[in-house]
């Protein structure tokens, strides 16, 4: 809950001297939360701006969340749960609270740019540190390449209502799905580069534009989508029973990524403490009902078999609701405005992860570089992006958004256990915002991120295993001997013992 009562308490900013570690302590060692905020905002050669405003943080967590989920990817769940995928909605939202309080907590106890990476630094030491944050690279990353993906479906919508043509396959499909080159997935991350390096500020502003178009037209869906609303659609709730509805959740927790894009905006934030946790919970809640909402009423308008191998999805519901191409060809223009936000806000977020670990010396320098003129980490995105678009031109939509689901997924559970590990190690610890009942909702968002993990299949836990092995192999070649905690050893803490 969120602390209104007292003054603000004054914060010891003294780094912890502490004893070198070597050897498989080097593994656990932990970067004090002093450590941390003392450096908010510091990079190679300039220092991040703090520009942006609880309602900025919140159109960023919104802007990073709605788009590709609810736009497309809703097409394949439905076949997976039937109508029941309101319930899995529902489910992957569940998860996303819990992991979202937790979230809460330690953005307004350490509000720094590395999210989830810095929190599990800061109470479990270097290695956890560093697979949460190969994750978020994962996470971040690959989620950019799927939403740009999608993007090209509303895109090639939009032309076909407007001009009566669309861009053909072999330039908008990947190899393998009839295509040499997803031009159009690459041209949305490149564009999305060019408005990052401007600045955050700017960007914040053009964010802020888009998620308001993308909320307009979720809400023309609903009242158009009411109007062929048929009860019958729902007679056989649960079809594929209730493996089909897990199944569904854990696709449909692709949905819900993003939230967590605020709390990599914490060194850029005015005051990040108090407006970090607010940003977080008011973004979820507004994703999650508009969510329940449009589910239920494209589930309503067409039988849930329909959906099988449906493109733009929403805006073929509502070409075929009214019987003209209208209402479709204005719902995939505010789409392609709604995708395009996301792929600005993840891709912001991916660079403020790498930006951090930089610092820390577990990735090369040049990803901690920041402009002294935009305040922006420019190389950082330039790099960032151009891998981003190589993702969004060969790689299938489907095989992207399982990969960014399981990444997430284990992200958000060490999270929960971080929360657990902090308030045991430093209880006395400044909170601006704590999560109710204890220990008990952070186990419940671990069990809920374990759940939709071991619901994904069997291929996306191969190639989940591979990128991990890889993680694995860089940090022990380089990010082990390089990290600042190895130079730098008095910035170290022993993990603390109670």
């Amino acid at each position: 809950m969120l602390d209104h009562g007292a003054a603000p308490p004054v914060e010891d900013t003294t780094v912890p001297t502490a004893r070198k570690t070597s050897g498989l302590s080097a593994l656990t060692r932990l970067k004090p939360v002093e450590s941390l905020v003392a450096e908010g905002g510091q990079g190679e050669g300039g220092t991040l701006r703090r520009t942006l405003g609880m309602w900025q943080l919140t159109m960023i967590s919104i802007g990073a969340t709605l788009g590709t989920g609810i736009f497309v990817v809703l097409g394949s769940a439905v076949p997976k749960a039937g109508p029941a995928v309101t319930l899995s909605f529902v489910i992957a939202g569940l998860t996303a609270l819990f992991s979202a309080l937790s979230y809460a907590e330690l953005a307004g106890s350490i509000p720094v740019a590395g999210s989830s990476y810095s929190y599990a630094y800061a109470t479990m030491g270097e290695l956890v540190a560093w697979v949460c944050g190969w994750c978020l690279v994962l996470e971040y990353g690959v989620s950019v390449a799927a939403v740009a993906v999608g993007w090209g479906e509303y895109l090639n919508e939009l032309l076909d209502g407007t001009i009566g043509v669309t861009i053909p396959d072999v330039l908008s499909s990947a190899p393998g799905e009839g295509g040499i080159i997803n031009l159009p997935g690459l041209i949305v991350v490149l564009l999305a580069m060019v408005f990052l390096l401007g600045g955050a500020r700017e960007s914040a502003v053009v964010n802020t534009i888009m998620v308001v178009v993308k909320i307009a037209a979720l809400a023309l869906f609903c009242a158009i989508g009411f109007v062929g609303f048929k009860s019958g659609n729902y007679k056989d709730f649960m079809p594929l029973g209730v493996a089909g509805v897990g199944a569904a959740s854990a696709s449909l927790f692709f949905s819900y990524i993003g939230f967590d894009a605020a709390s990599t905006a914490g060194e850029e934030a005015k005051n990040p403490k108090r407006d970090l946790p607010r940003a977080i919970m008011l973004s979820l809640l507004i994703v999650t009902v508009l969510y329940v909402l449009v589910a239920a009423v494209a589930v309503g308008a067409w039988h849930w078999k329909d959906f099988e191998g449906s493109e733009a999805t929403l805006a073929a519901i509502m070409n075929d609701v009214t019987g003209q191409t209208f209402w479709g060809t204005l719902l995939a223009a505010g789409a392609v405005i709604s995708i395009a936000s996301v792929v600005l806000t993840v891709l912001y977020g991916q660079t403020r992860v790498l930006f951090a670990m930089s610092r820390d010396g577990l990735v090369p320098k040049v990803f901690g570089k920041v402009s002294a003129k935009t305040g922006t980490p420019r190389v950082n995105t330039v790099i960032v992006s151009l891998f981003c678009a190589a993702l969004a031109s060969v790689i299938p939509l489907g095989k992207l958004v399982d990969a960014t689901s399981i990444g997430t997924l284990f992200a958000f559970g060490l999270v929960n256990i971080a929360v657990i590990v902090l308030r045991y190690t430093r209880p006395d610890m400044p909170r601006t915002f704590k999560v109710m009942l204890g220990p008990v909702f952070p186990v419940l968002g671990f069990i809920f991120c374990a759940y939709n993990m071991f619901s994904l299949d069997t291929v996306t836990w191969v190639v989940f295993g591979c990128w991990m092995a890889a993680g694995l192999v860089f940090y022990f070649l380089y990010g082990i001997r390089r990290s600042r905690l190895a130079t730098a050893p008095a910035l170290a803490e022993a993990p603390a013992e109670k």
